[in-house]
């Protein structure tokens, strides 16, 4: 196997799936409905503070013992699946990468992330990029952001900026470039919680929320046989403006904003950085996406704060099971034709 991005801006049908497949969860077939009704047992919920941020379970079993047995086990992976992924950490295989500039004999796990970053990559013409992290680099050493980058290193570290130089191949990634770096800040979170879900329901819990900093997965029902119910932020929480709820079963839910990572007071500036020009895309407040996966979910997200309305909509009209809701600065806002449908 060998991946050398290309540039193709659609994502088919057939195509789409495979994507699906490449993240190694299961969110396809749960599009098919609920494989098991709600067991009438216990809801166990449980939190913990990981990836900078609060990690939330909610598992319905048949008894607290086994519900609290696996959401251990669950928070097992995902911390194995941080001490890889995470660029916080100097040891971890992507600081690694990030380090040398090569990976030999890459994990499973960090090639499914990279492959499929890279096609959505591919479908957003770049709108999402994971090598954009020099650009994040420079707006942490400029003050955190709130003193703009200069021009000249600005363009210095957009030189460094192309997915198309990463190569992915079975037994090592390579980067193409000296000076080349790689964040997973839009899309590792994503992975993260689809594998916990994964994790869960190879114990035999159909039946869970996983939720982490926002970005969640639901997956059968409630007591019930309820629903989930999913609440959209406004992002202007000064501002009145009724609450969007989401009914969901077996979805992904990620949302991206101005205001998580504001640089700058009137959030003109802000962590969400266009990697084709360097500086925040100045058109929307949020963008929510639903998706078989979150890993998906939270790549377009980003991708869709960065592309704005109408080229967002454009392409969300050719990718299968993926709906948006995107919200402007002045509030207004523009859906896909079957988001909350």
């Amino acid at each position: 196997m060998k991946q050398h991005a290309g540039t193709s801006p659609r994502i088919g049908r057939r195509r789409f799936l495979q994507i699906i497949a490449v993240t190694g969860a299961s969110g396809a077939l749960w599009q098919l409905g609920l494989r098991d009704k709600i067991m009438t047992g216990h809801a166990v919920r449980q939190s913990r503070a990981m990836m900078g941020t609060q990690i939330n379970l909610i598992v319905y079993g048949p008894d607290r013992d086994t519900c609290e047995d696996a959401i251990q086990s669950t928070f097992t992976r995902m911390e194995e699946l941080i001490a890889m992924l995470s660029r916080h950490n100097s040891e971890s295989k992507l600081s690694v990468l990030n380090q040398t500039g090569a990976l030999e004999r890459p994990a499973n796990d960090i090639q499914k992330v990279l492959l499929l970053a890279s096609e959505i990559s591919k479908a957003t013409e770049g709108a999402f990029d994971v090598t954009m992290l020099p650009l994040q680099d420079l707006y942490n050493h400029s003050n955190g952001g709130k003193t703009l980058p200069s021009k000249e290193t600005l363009n210095s570290a957009l030189e460094l900026v192309d997915y198309r130089e990463i190569v992915i191949m079975n037994d090592a990634i390579k980067l193409g470039k000296e000076g080349m770096a790689v964040t997973l800040d839009g899309i590792g979170k994503g992975y993260i919680v689809d594998q916990g879900v994964a994790a869960l329901k190879a114990k035999g819990f159909d039946n869970v929320y996983v939720e982490a900093g926002g970005d969640l997965m639901v997956s059968g029902a409630k007591a019930g046989s309820k629903p989930w119910q999913i609440g959209i932020r406004n992002p202007r929480h000064e501002q009145s403006q009724k609450l969007l709820v989401l009914e969901l079963t077996d979805r992904a839910v990620a949302t991206s904003g101005d205001y998580m990572q504001p640089f700058t007071p009137d959030l003109r500036h802000h962590h969400i950085i266009d990697p084709r020009t360097g500086i925040s895309p100045p058109e929307l407040a949020s963008a929510t996406v639903t998706a078989p996966t979150v890993a998906l979910a939270d790549g377009l997200a980003t991708a869709a704060m960065v592309m704005g309305p109408e080229k967002t909509m454009d392409i969300f009209g050719s990718l299968s099971d993926c709906e948006c809701l995107l919200i402007g600065k002045n509030l207004k806002q523009y859906q896909s034709s079957g988001f909350n449908s």
